[in-house]
């Protein structure tokens, strides 16, 4: 596990959430659908990073091109493979507009701050790259139970 006892809020190396839900219901936003919400700037970069480059990513389906959201969702939610192409184009992009205003809207820790690993209070993970491709690894223990 972890040596660290502590880690800072400015650490580009580490991404840090609160677990708690979001003001608004998500269903195609695989951001909004996880109960994940970032605590550090860093944190909050590297998810708008990863929203923007699965949006910006294109899938062809039933002769559209679709962002990626709505190519992944299709893919991991059957339900809505049966939906209107027309009207999930029209709510992921209402969705993209409510986590943006609430990821806005997050009160983030300083970068001047600290958090200890030994919290129940913030899942903490470590990014590693893992060939081409960053990973987060569960930090602390609670990061460790919330994955199960």
């Amino acid at each position: 596990m972890a040596e660290e006892k502590e880690i800072k809020c400015d650490n580009i190396n580490y991404a840090v959430y609160k677990i708690e839900d979001w003001e608004n219901d998500y269903e195609i936003n695989i951001i909004g659908t996880a109960r994940e919400k970032p605590v550090t700037q860093p944190t909050l970069d590297h998810m708008l990073k990863q929203m923007e480059h699965i949006r910006v990513s294109v899938f062809e389906i039933g002769g559209k091109e679709v962002n990626g959201m709505i190519g992944l969702g299709m893919q991991l939610n059957q339900s809505m493979q049966k939906r209107d192409l027309d009207e999930l184009i029209q709510q992921e992009e209402k969705e993209y507009q409510s986590i943006m205003e609430e990821l806005n809207a997050l009160e983030l820790k300083s970068a001047d701050d600290t958090i200890s690993l030994d919290t129940d209070e913030y899942v903490i993970y470590k990014l590693e790259y893992d060939g081409h491709t960053l990973a987060p690894k569960p930090y602390n223990d609670y990061a460790i139970r919330h994955q199960k």
